[in-house]
């Protein structure tokens, strides 16, 4: 298929064609080009909605970096004798064509600190400082590294722990810490653009992760999630953290306990806090475990920020991953199944949640402990 850079888009009079993001829901719900339209790549040949755009209009689809939409096959129903285009570079391309010039980075900083300490103080900073409280995350004398992936949770982490630091109620030292598993030049300069315009001073180290699960068939992105433990652990180490920060939030939890009871056959949680097996003297922090997703994307909108979600090589075949290497097809199918269950229980969220926190061993058969199983028939 023919490619169209944005530059040359551009130029083109908006009415002459139309914008279509053929990514899954899982990638679409982190953004869209603004007018484009929504048609998941496998109903291009049977969509309503394609078939119902004019003849004489140019189609011009993206995906995550282009590769996808490149490959599309143009002989399908819809497709037949229609002007088609691949968008170079995507939807990254598109973030990136957006980073903040250096005269709005102060004007955005104040506005994304202003909107934390204001309009999203209750949605965002109280459940962040409630979870460090009641969990107690943070210490007198702690020294944490906030792992940064570039995400919107990471980034938004990232200012809830400045803004906490402000507050003086626990003396403590923070490293903000970006890995660079193998991204490519343009992904790594768009994190480390929002890091600026955000007045994060990220501290970036390299890894080979990429080339190394490059070349794994089964499972790429559960390894690749425990190599970029293990490294940021080394790495807050060595530069004498005690405690890495991730940016696991609520809705994280409950579709954790909630997949490994449908594809685990087990109950368990996403913990706020755990002591590392590998790293003596190392624990690490959820500080996000309870705050909401949808405030998270609420606070991005409202700052106009745009984040990448995943800037791997797998990006346009399994979308993105889990820090626990599940893969979004999974986390989006359990998002949907509490959203349907949401309709008739307006509580399914916090009872998911609390279900963990009200464990009755009694009525238990069987359960682990520290790697030991116990059996109700051994004290009835």
């Amino acid at each position: 298929m023919k490619e169209i850079t944005f530059d040359e888009l551009s130029e083109l009079p908006g009415d002459t064609y139309e914008l279509i993001d053929i990514r899954d829901d899982g990638l679409t719900s982190y953004g869209m080009i603004p007018g484009a339209v929504h048609i998941f790549v496998d109903d291009l040949g049977t969509s309503e909605s394609l078939a119902a755009i004019p003849p004489e209009k140019k189609l011009v689809f993206y995906c995550e970096i282009g590769r996808m939409s490149k490959e599309i096959d143009d002989t399908l129903d819809h497709l037949k004798g229609r002007d088609c285009y691949s968008l170079s570079e995507g939807y990254v391309g598109y973030i990136r064509s957006g980073m903040t010039a250096p005269a709005d980075k102060e004007e955005k900083r104040k506005r994304a600190e202003e909107s934390i300490q204001k309009k999203f103080h209750k949605q965002l900073f109280s459940p962040f400082a409630k979870a460090c409280k009641t969990y107690k995350l943070i210490e007198d004398g702690d020294r944490i590294a906030v792992c940064i992936s570039g995400g919107k949770d990471s980034m938004l982490m990232a200012k809830l722990f400045q803004e906490i630091k402000n507050h003086r109620q626990k003396e403590f030292e923070l490293t903000f810490l970006v890995m660079d598993p193998g991204y490519n030049k343009e992904n790594r300069a768009l994190i480390e653009s929002n890091a600026d315009a955000l007045g994060i001073p990220i501290t970036v180290f390299e890894s080979t992760i990429f080339d190394t699960v490059d070349t794994i068939e089964k499972n790429p992105c559960y390894l690749c999630a425990r190599m970029r433990r293990g490294y940021l652990y080394s790495k807050a180490k060595e530069l004498g953290c005690n405690k890495i920060a991730l940016g696991h939030h609520y809705d994280d939890v409950i579709e954790t306990i909630l997949m490994g009871m449908i594809h685990g056959a087990q109950i368990q949680t996403m913990m706020p806090k755990l002591h590392s097996t590998n790293f003596e003297g190392m624990e690490l922090i959820r500080p996000m475990y309870l705050v909401r997703e949808a405030d998270i994307c609420a606070w991005r909108d409202y700052n106009d920020l745009h984040f990448l979600q995943c800037a791997c090589h797998f990006t346009d075949t399994c979308t993105t991953c889990h820090e626990d290497g599940t893969t979004s097809s999974k986390r989006l199918e359990t998002k949907k199944l509490i959203a349907e269950l949401k309709k008739t229980n307006p509580f399914i969220e916090s009872n998911i949640f609390r279900s963990v926190e009200n464990v009755n061993l009694d009525t238990v058969i069987e359960y682990k402990k520290d790697g030991v199983r116990h059996n109700f028939l051994d004290e009835y």
